[in-house]
């Protein structure tokens, strides 16, 4: 079951400069990875990498590694009357609505599922796209929860979970994860601490991924260039 109500959003004009400026080293070292690396054969392209999802620095997931982003992940913090609070969130990029996967609790919605290793990600998830929470730390008397979103769990955050999501090539579907550990610090800063620390999408249209597979002869493993070519796209979708 998926959302079609929602209208995408526009990224602010700054934010949009400051993403645009990955995109041309991005794109040289995303098509230099895939003629390299998708053999007719390949079903499973998984990207490793290490990258901590800076605040107030959005950071774009190019599952693909074509040079155009297809998630921007978020990190950042807003004081204001006596409130503070800390939110980690991920949103689709691009000329078609890329989506997430989603967690509810009965008919309450929780946010983008933080999914354990195994899981099979395809079209009986309820996909959502926009932006989606992934983690809340909300300090202030309005916000008797505190922590939010499956990421926080609970104020103790999550270790190696996937972030299930679908996109487009060509027009095409295609199911991917992204694999990150969040911790939630309550120190001073009271600041999200988020890694990516690999990506991976199924090359066949349509056919569901594992969360987590690296392993088998069916995956091709490649590492990013650079964090410059990881970032890459933060430029958005322009072809797909």
């Amino acid at each position: 079951m998926k959302r079609t109500s929602r209208k995408p959003s526009k990224l602010s004009s700054s934010l949009q400069r400051h993403l645009n400026g990955y995109s041309l080293a991005a794109s040289a070292a995303g098509v230099g990875i895939l003629a390299l690396t998708q053999p007719a054969e390949a079903e499973i392209i998984y990207t490793k990498t290490n990258v901590k999802i800076l605040l107030h620095e959005p950071l774009g997931l190019d599952l693909d590694n074509d040079g155009y982003s297809d998630f921007l992940f978020e990190n950042t913090t807003c004081s204001c009357n006596g409130r503070f609070e800390s939110v980690l969130q991920v949103q689709w990029l691009g000329t078609q609505a890329n989506e997430v996967v989603e967690q509810f609790r009965g008919s309450h919605y929780l946010g983008a599922a933080a999914l354990k290793a195994g899981k099979t990600i395809g079209p009986h998830h309820h996909f959502g796209f926009q932006r989606v929470r992934m983690a809340d730390d909300c300090s202030s008397t309005n916000c008797p929860a505190g922590f939010l979103g499956p990421w926080a769990n609970g104020g103790k955050g999550v270790q190696n979970r996937y972030l299930g999501v679908e996109f487009k090539i060509s027009g095409q579907t295609h199911y991917g994860w992204a694999r990150l550990s969040v911790s939630m610090d309550r120190g001073r800063l009271h600041i999200i601490v988020a890694h990516l620390t690999g990506y991976a999408y199924e090359t066949i249209p349509n056919k569901p991924i594992i969360a987590g597979k690296t392993k088998g002869p069916d995956v091709i493993t490649v590492e990013p260039g650079s964090l410059g070519a990881l970032a890459a796209g933060a430029a958005g979708r322009s072809g797909k």
